[in-house]
């Protein structure tokens, strides 16, 4: 267990945020790894849709940082990325539908699952591994985290396709933290199957934040969104420090 102390998270980076990992290819995948490479703990980031965005990779520097973990990014989605456009309209066109396919949930359930087995040898001085996901992300990570898993603890942030079926088949800690996007009554429900007594689960409803606030759409330069960028992190520092 680590102290109070080694929970909290750096100072946020504002602007021109400067990374502090370094890039590897991992199970064929670009991979951002940063934390003490020696740690006996790793987690897994899966990003958003919007990628390697700044504001996610500074989020894994933080992580580890907090947590004395290894945490390792990989880019999935192969350098495809969304376009903000797309979200503001209904109509479906070529390009988006194509990526949208690309984001098959159960296929990139089991790639994150494979990616893990492949990292295990690479970093074979890691003890426990957990995951995390942002939006998409956080949807692929609870996939992830079904019984059978090698896993040992996972999370969700502002999560995408939230569904309390999911919730129920999982047996491990496991904590999300929701924004204003999402609704609320699957949020409750969430928090209905995940605390409470003998319970490890963590269910909060940041309500004031908007999707996306502790990945690519954060606006760090916002100082609402800036604080709760910071107290998210921190969240998941204290979490998985505690449970990984």
């Amino acid at each position: 267990m680590t102290c109070e102390a080694c929970q909290t998270i750096p100072p946020v980076v504002v602007n021109d945020y400067q990374t502090k990992g370094e890039w590897k290819e991992v199970a064929g995948l670009k991979t951002y790894i940063t934390g003490p490479l020696t740690s006996k703990k790793a987690i897994i980031d899966i990003y958003d849709v919007f990628g390697l965005a700044s504001q996610t990779l500074q989020g894994a520097d933080l992580l580890a940082a907090a947590v004395g973990a290894i945490v390792l990014v990989p880019d999935f989605l192969k350098g495809q990325v969304a376009k903000e456009e797309w979200f503001t309209t209904q109509e479906m066109s070529e390009e988006k539908a194509a990526f949208f396919k690309i984001l098959a949930l159960d296929e990139n359930a089991k790639k994150l699952t494979d990616f893990l087995e492949v990292a295990k040898g690479e970093y074979s001085g890691v003890e426990s591994w957990g995951a995390f996901g942002l939006c998409w992300g956080g949807k692929i990570a609870v996939l992830a985290s079904q019984p059978g898993t090698s896993f040992k603890v996972s999370g969700q942030v502002h999560p995408g396709r939230l569904d309390v079926e999911d919730a129920k088949k999982l047996n491990i800690p496991h904590i999300v933290l929701a924004s204003n996007g999402e609704d609320k009554k699957v949020v409750d429900q969430y928090h209905e199957v995940l605390v409470g007594e003998g319970k490890p689960g963590v269910v909060e409803y940041y309500g004031n934040m908007h999707h996306g606030w502790m990945g690519a759409r954060a606006k760090l330069h916002e100082e609402e969104n800036l604080k709760e960028y910071e107290r998210g992190y921190n969240q998941l520092a204290a979490y998985f420090s505690k449970y990984l």
